[in-house]
């Protein structure tokens, strides 16, 4: 069951004059890392999503798999996935760039006017597709993005954690990202070539495609029940994940920062005050030693987390002066759509 909340960007009116016709056509980006076991049916129940799509809208399509590394037979699988209803290309990474270099990736290979994007492990369900495409074709919305009904099913501390993670997210940020607002979504012609747009490699892609603004609509789902192995998305990951995405589309870490040296600041002299009047007026000694022992302690603390905070943002600006590459693609293969007559022609290039 699915329900649409709209939201208005910076780009909305009463009707989307850039919204594009079933022409335009879609292309589908999916990132993959491991995702051999389910693929094959991934791939299957897409073909026929895409081709009611055809039949129904007369929309072209081509389908986009890319390979972020892959250690087990994933890539393999890719390669000889049939194109039957649509265009099939399948773009292999040099290496383990990381999914928002895929999503990149898979957005630069994207030859069609609509992109959409969405996880190759089969949680984000291919039958949802056609909703987010009426949105888009019927209702001209330009940006479709999808969000979890509900996290029942996850632990408290990982739903405190991500409430926290977009409260400070937003704190700092010039346009609200929505709470459970996932990678999953549609982006029509404008929209698409609205991110192109944007230079920076450090990538937050839930940040940005709401930053475009544009008209855009929320769409609840839950999440189909992961198939085959298991998330490589631990603790580890999902923090590392945070941290890239406060100090590449937020600035709230540094305002987290420069609230607590003013605490500290307030704090230090409501004690100094404290003191005088003890000293002065009670003539009570103040022993010296602990409190000087704790204060230096709090203190060096507050510094070195502020510094670290500081080292992020620079490491940032670091990454972007040296300009370097996002990805290196080492395999790119583009399989066109099977013709009326069976016949099946497939083009390779290396990049």
């Amino acid at each position: 069951m699915t329900t649409g909340k709209a939201s208005r960007g910076a780009g909305a009116g009463g009707r989307s004059s850039g919204a594009a016709p079933a022409g335009a056509g879609l292309s589908i980006v999916i990132p993959l890392f491991n995702e051999a076991a389910g693929l094959a049916k991934l791939h299957l129940t897409l073909g026929e999503v895409v081709g009611r799509l055809l039949q129904t809208r007369g929309l072209e399509t081509e389908i986009i798999y890319v390979d972020d590394g892959s250690l087990d037979g994933t890539l393999d699988i890719a390669r000889a996935l049939p194109a039957l209803q649509s265009e099939v290309q399948v773009v292999a990474l040099s290496r383990n760039f990381g999914k928002e270099a895929a999503l990149l990736a898979g957005l630069d290979h994207a030859r069609l006017g609509a992109v959409l994007f969405m996880d190759g492990d089969g949680q984000h369900p291919p039958t949802l597709v056609e909703t987010l495409v009426g949105h888009w074709l019927d209702d001209h919305y330009d940006v479709v993005f999808t969000a979890k009904a509900n996290r029942e099913n996850e632990s408290v501390v990982r739903r405190l954690g991500v409430r926290a993670f977009y409260a400070l997210l937003n704190w700092g940020a010039r346009q609200k990202i929505p709470e459970d607002a996932g990678d999953f979504r549609l982006l029509s012609p404008r929209a698409a070539a609205a991110l192109r747009q944007l230079p920076e490699r450090n990538r937050f892609f839930k940040g940005l495609a709401s930053w475009i603004g544009f008209r855009q609509i929320r769409v609840d789902y839950q999440p189909a029940a992961r198939s085959h192995g298991r998330t490589t998305f631990g603790l580890r990951s999902l923090v590392g994940l945070s941290i890239e995405g406060l100090t590449s589309f937020s600035v709230a870490p540094l305002r987290v920062a420069s609230m607590l040296g003013l605490l500290l600041a307030l704090g230090a002299l409501v004690f100094g005050g404290m003191v005088v009047i003890e000293t002065f007026i009670y003539e009570e000694t103040v022993p010296g030693y602990p409190s000087i022992v704790v204060g230096l302690m709090v203190l060096g603390g507050v510094q070195l987390v502020m510094i670290g905070i500081m080292g992020e943002y620079i490491g940032k600006i670091l990454s972007e002066l040296k300009q370097r590459p996002v990805y290196f693609v080492a395999e790119h293969e583009i399989k066109p759509a099977a013709r009326s007559d069976g016949a099946e022609s497939r083009q390779a290039a290396a990049e």
